[in-house]
């Protein structure tokens, strides 16, 4: 009996189809993260320091923090970061290992040209698993940048440095400015089921979709889980920005 070519085309769609639906398999999607957006009118510049480690723990590479809250920090749109490398010229420079003070901020900004510098600090290392992190991120801002970044680009001319009012939580600082510190702290234990919850949010789309390990390989590589934990600390920054405006 001779088919129809009609018919035999259709025959061979029915019994193929469903077979090579089956093998095709959707890529893996990377950066399903919310976009974070910085809460100001005016694209912002600012620097990320060396991280001070008040953990008890002498493994820690604070250059190897900074990088990780600068790849954290650069994913906000709106704003600019200046790599660690630059802030630890400027701090060599000062004869300095940490900021110490407002002025010392403020300084640092002025040299670099940054409306802010951004600190962060470890204060509790366990990179057993399940690995626990605790630190903060601290961010220095001058009144006038943060009046410049509140400024529409097309406004009037802001008061100058020695004009705005001092306000704020620290105390004044180099050339007449007044700086201002706003800061986000966490403490991430990954024994804690809600933080494995929000790692698990983090995982989905960064981990190797191939690797042996998958979405587990952040309970045991502590460099990726510091990176989820500043993930949390930034979103919690750009919060803390917002109250402060």
């Amino acid at each position: 009996m001779k088919w129809p070519k009609t018919a035999l085309v259709l025959a061979t769609a029915i019994a193929v189809g469903p077979w090579s639906a089956g093998c095709r398999e959707k890529p893996q999607q990377y950066g399903r993260e919310s976009i974070l957006l910085l809460p100001t009118k005016r694209r912002q510049i600012w620097a990320v320091a060396p991280a001070v480690n008040l953990s008890g723990q002498g493994g820690v590479d604070p250059l190897l923090h900074a990088d990780l809250a600068f790849e954290q920090l650069q994913q906000i749109g709106g704003l600019t970061v200046i790599p660690v490398n630059r802030v630890a010229q400027v701090y060599v420079a000062m004869g300095i290992e940490n900021v110490q003070s407002p002025e010392q901020a403020a300084h640092v900004c002025e040299t670099l040209g940054a409306d802010g510098l951004v600190v962060p600090t470890i204060t509790i290392y366990d990179p057993y698993n399940p690995p626990k992190f605790g630190g903060a991120l601290q961010l220095f801002r001058t009144r006038a940048s943060m009046a410049r970044a509140q400024q529409p680009l097309d406004g009037e001319p802001i008061a100058a440095a020695g004009q705005i009012d001092a306000g704020g939580e620290s105390g004044g600082a180099r050339g007449g400015e007044a700086v201002v510190l706003i800061q986000s702290v966490g403490m991430y234990d990954a024994a804690n089921g809600s933080v494995r919850d929000a790692l698990r949010t983090y995982s989905t789309g960064r981990h190797d979709p191939v690797g042996p390990l998958g979405p587990k390989e952040y309970l045991v590589n502590m460099d990726r889980f510091c990176g989820f934990a500043y993930r949390a600390l930034t979103e919690s920054l750009l919060y803390e920005m917002r109250k402060v405006r």
